[in-house]
């Protein structure tokens, strides 16, 4: 029993990030894309939320409305393509501190939930399978072969 378990263990152990991460960006992406459909869907019940339930501090509520929409639609986009993955899962960490803080603090079980998965994103990236993955690889391989031509350049000038 004890070496099905060890063997089961072995087995999770080798699964890549990338296949953990792809969900993960679908997940949180999902979340915040859904609320924007929902502001969208009806923009006078989404600026009456602002106004007299979420109150957010020196935010004029027209102009939170706009940034949340803002945020919601873009960086929902920017996970599931994994570009720039970190900087959304940044940007969705405080939005999700300011919605848990000033708008819901009650609702600390599902914001923890949302802030696991965007930790993880921030710490970890996006994975093999995004754009970040690609980009990365192509500016790293343009990095050494810079790195070479001058290293080379430098002997040939000796």
């Amino acid at each position: 029993m004890i070496e099905a378990a060890c063997s089961f263990r072995e087995l999770l152990e080798k699964v890549p990030y990338a296949l953990l991460a792809l969900p993960l960006r679908i997940a949180i992406a999902t979340v915040f894309w859904n609320s924007a459909m929902t502001k969208l869907a009806n923009w006078d019940t989404a600026l009456s939320l602002f106004t007299d339930e979420y109150r957010l501090p020196l935010i004029p509520p027209e102009i939170a409305a706009y940034m949340a929409v803002g945020v919601e639609l873009s960086t929902p986009v920017l996970l599931v393509l994994g570009l720039m993955t970190r900087v959304a899962a940044l940007i969705l960490l405080g939005m999700t501190a300011i919605i848990e803080i000033f708008v819901y603090p009650l609702a600390w079980p599902t914001h923890i939930q949302w802030a696991a998965m965007l930790l993880v994103l921030l710490c970890r990236g996006a994975g093999g399978l995004s754009l970040d993955h690609l980009l990365w690889h192509r500016l790293a391989v343009q990095s050494r072969t810079t790195r070479s031509i001058n290293v080379t350049n430098r002997r040939s000038a000796s």
